[in-house]
C-alpha cells in the first residue's frame, strides 16, 4: 500500500517545521575549536558540520516515531507513540526474564522469541506490581486486532542496549499477559547495501521476529515501498532547503570560530 498523498503532506509539514525551527533558533555554542580549524581549513564546512550535528541531535529518534504514527494511522486501528504499556510485573516473571537475558548473553541458548514469549506466559503473574521503569513504547499499533509494540533505538548501540531492549521486549509481554508482538527497529540500516551487522546484537534478538531494520521496519507498519517513498519524501523535504542552509551555513562560518 503506497503512501496516500495526505500521509506525505503531514511528514513534510513535519520535517519542515523541524528545519525552519532549528534554522530561526540554531546559534553555535562551540566557538572555539582550534584543532578541527587547522585541520579542516574550511570554516564553511565546519559551521556545516556543527549545524547538522546539531539538527541530528534535534531530530532524535522522535521524529521517527512520529512518521511511524502517520504512517500507521491509515492502516491501522490505532497508532500511538510514548505508548504506556501498563500492566504488572511479578518476582517470577522477572526470574523468568533474567535467566532468558543470562542465557543469551552467555550463549548458552539461541534467541527465539515465540519460545520466550511462551515461557514468560508460563510464569506466574501472581503477586505482580507496577513497574515504572521500561513502561513507555516507542511506538504502538494495533491492527487487525493484533497489538504491535516497537523500541525504536540509534542504528549502532552497544552490548548493553541490546541488552536492555530485549529486556524491555520481554517485560512487555509480561505486562500484557498475551502474546503481543514487540520489536526493536532502527530506522535505517547504517552499513547498506550489506546486511546490518552489529557484533553487540549477535546471539540476543531473533531477527526479524523481534527486530527489524530500515525497510524492514517501514514497510511492516505501512506495506510494500514504504521505505522508498519515505526516502522520497525527505528527498523533495531536502531540495526545498538546499538554499536556506546553504545560507545558514554561510552566515555561521563568518563567525570566528578559532581564538587560539
Amino acid at each position: 500500500m503506497p503512501l496516500s498523498q495526505k500521509q506525505k503532506s503531514k511528514i513534510k509539514v513535519l520535517l519542515t517545521k523541524k528545519i525552519e525551527s532549528k534554522l530561526k533558533k540554531y546559534g553555535r555554542e562551540t566557538t572555539s575549536m582550534p584543532f578541527l580549524a587547522r585541520l579542516i581549513q574550511d570554516n564553511e564546512k565546519i559551521a556545516a558540520y556543527s549545524f547538522i550535528h546539531s539538527l541530528a541531535t534535534s531530530l532524535g529518534m522522535s521524529i521517527y516515531e512520529d512518521i511511524s504514527v502517520i504512517i500507521a494511522t491509515e492502516n491501522s486501528e490505532e497508532a500511538f507513540r510514548n505508548y504506556g504499556v501498563g500492566g504488572a510485573i511479578s518476582a517470577s516473571q522477572r526470574s523468568v526474564i533474567s535467566k532468558i537475558i543470562n542465557e543469551l548473553r552467555e550463549a548458552k541458548r539461541k534467541s527465539d522469541i515465540r519460545r520466550e514469549t511462551s515461557e514468560v506466559l508460563a510464569a506466574s503473574s501472581s503477586g505482580g506490581k507496577f513497574q515504572k521503569s521500561g513502561n513507555i513504547a516507542d511506538f504502538y499499533m494495533k491492527r487487525e486486532q493484533k497489538e504491535f509494540f516497537f523500541e525504536i533505538k540509534t542504528v549502532k548501540p552497544n552490548i548493553d542496549v541490546f541488552e536492555k531492549s530485549k529486556t524491555k521486549l520481554l517485560e512487555w509481554i509480561a505486562r500484557r499477559r498475551s502474546s503481543i508482538k514487540v520489536f526493536l527497529a532502527f530506522p535505517y540500516n547504517p552499513y547498506h547495501p550489506q546486511p546490518y551487522s552489529r557484533f553487540t546484537e549477535v546471539g540476543m534478538m531473533n531477527h526479524p521476529n523481534d527486530f527489524l531494520v530500515g525497510d524492514e521496519y517501514w514497510n511492516f507498519i505501512g506495506g510494500d515501498d514504504t521505505f522508498s517513498q519515505l526516502l522520497q519524501v525527505f528527498d523533495e523535504v531536502g531540495k526545498d532547503f538546499k538554499e536556506k542552509l546553504r545560507d545558514k551555513f554561510k552566515k555561521i562560518a563568518e563567525e570566528k570560530i578559532d581564538n587560539h
